[in-house]
């Protein structure tokens, strides 16, 4: 509870809500996703939220850590279908512990993606791009849909986009990885936070310099960079991020919104635990593998 002008200002769940999803409207979401309030009473006040890319247990500790009583991530916890949520299974686990400290929980992905100044903007902003239009917009000229293309103030070399891209994410054990030549000149730029090797295609289409986006394959990356050997062809450069290392921008964004709305009524926190499964990462110049020509 906080004063405004000696009356006290009591925000609940609700509002917070309210606030995100004017934002990230729910419609936005993908028909198999799953957005909104997975636990706690939308009437129950709160005063401090923390934001997060995973509802692990390690933002779990940061929100109880807190005093949170909402812990806004962009993971849905429970994407597919449950029977129950036992306190001796991970994900049960994790509803037990929330209840029991007083934490909702709420999600905001796919409609957090599509939206007009969502995750991909976020990824966008983080690296240096002016956003010009979506990768994949829901409709032609609408300016919600997956993705963003955008533009650096000047072109730089492939190598020091690379390494733009690395210096301005957070590091993560699965590091930053480059497909193209190195002196290539890098101006436009498209990315898709989360996995986005669907949209290769699409980024080729777009006529862009590079691509930047999480969880690209062996197959199909090979097969992009692979066009670029038929005359008359150019594909965009890669670069493959980790998947939370390209969603986690997005946290402020969320929190930024959310303390806009509710001014000097909530207090926001964005989560600075590494929820990125990867740990040990074994580079080519420590490697003591056999070197192959």
């Amino acid at each position: 509870m906080f004063w405004d002008g000696g009356e006290p200002v009591t925000v609940r769940i609700r509002d917070v809500i309210e606030a995100l999803e004017a934002a990230y409207p729910a419609d936005l979401a993908e028909g198999w996703d799953a957005v909104g309030l997975a636990c706690g009473d939308p009437e129950a006040v709160v005063q401090r939220v923390l934001f997060c890319v995973d509802p692990v247990e390690a933002t779990v500790d940061e929100a109880v850590d807190f005093g949170a009583q909402l812990l806004v991530s962009h993971h849905p916890l429970m994407l597919r279908g449950v029977h129950g949520v036992p306190a001796d299974e991970p994900k049960g686990r994790i509803v037990h512990r929330l209840i029991r400290a007083g934490i909702g929980l709420y999600t905001a992905h796919t409609n957090a993606d599509s939206a007009v100044q969502g995750v991909s903007d976020a990824l966008a902003e983080a690296i240096g791009l002016t956003v010009t239009r979506p990768l994949a917009p829901h409709a032609e000229g609408a300016p919600t849909g997956l993705g963003r293309i955008g533009e650096l103030p000047e072109p730089e070399p492939f190598r020091d986009f690379v390494a733009r891209v690395a210096h301005n994410l957070p590091t993560t054990a699965w590091g930053v990885r480059g497909a193209g030549d190195p002196e290539r000149p890098i101006r436009t730029v498209a990315v898709c936070g989360g996995a986005g090797d669907s949209y290769l295609a699409t980024a080729a289409a777009a006529g862009v310099d590079a691509y930047v986006t999480a969880d690209l394959r062996h197959h199909p990356a090979g097969e992009h960079i692979a066009r670029a050997d038929v005359p008359g062809t150019e594909v965009p450069a890669l670069v493959d991020v980790a998947h939370w290392a390209s969603e986690w921008p997005w946290c402020q964004q969320a929190a930024d919104i959310v303390a806009a709305a509710l001014p000097d009524t909530v207090e926001v926190l964005v989560s600075t635990r590494r929820t990125d499964p990867w740990t040990l990462h074994a580079g080519a110049a420590s490697d003591p593998g056999r070197a192959l020509a």
